[in-house]
């Protein structure tokens, strides 16, 4: 069952809905990402009888202010991408093939900037009970910009005091492989 709400980055939201999401669930997604990850995160929010939030982080944009009534005034990085409305539909795709027919509440929305400190930030505001979050594809791309940039999930777990599940995705490495794997 599904509220069925889609709340893009530049969208009012009304204090009522987010206060209807207290102690949700939330489960970071990506296009093309694993459905494993999403479908791991409906069944912690079944067992938690919580609703689950499905959220898209858009890196293109940041916060530029936030007004006192809790509108979140953006700004793109660059002013020729607009990659966030498209990823936002693609997320939303994936939720309503994997989340159709499944015993728990959800909806969407999509944040901006940095991905840890935005999904930090709105499990803040809700009071999430957890975050769930996957791992990277193994390949070289990946492993540059994680070792820039830091894994989502440690620096969730560095930065505030919600348990995190990190569902893993694709096949895990050996033991005696070396990391980064070019994929």
């Amino acid at each position: 069952m599904s509220d069925n709400e889609v709340f893009p980055a530049d969208e009012t939201r009304d204090t009522a809905a987010d206060a209807s999401l207290r102690g949700a669930v939330i489960v970071a997604a990506v296009p093309g990402q694993a459905p494993r990850v999403i479908k791991e995160a409906a069944r912690y929010a079944a067992l938690l009888r919580a609703p689950l939030v499905v959220v898209h982080v858009d890196v293109t944009r940041f916060v530029t202010y936030e007004d006192p009534d809790g509108f979140v005034q953006t700004a793109p990085v660059d002013i020729h991408i607009d990659a966030g409305a498209e990823e936002l539909e693609a997320v939303t795709r994936a939720a309503e093939e994997h989340l159709t027919g499944k015993d728990v509440q959800w909806s969407v929305r999509q944040l901006v900037g940095d991905p840890a400190l935005a999904l930090k930030h709105f499990a803040d505001k809700i009071d999430a009970r957890l975050i769930v979050v996957g791992t990277r594809k193994r390949g070289i791309g990946d492993s540059i910009r994680e070792f820039f940039t830091g894994s989502v999930a440690a620096r969730l777990s560095h930065r505030q005091h919600r348990s995190i599940l990190v569902v893993p995705v694709g096949e895990p490495i050996s033991d005696d492989e070396d990391w980064p794997i070019e994929g």
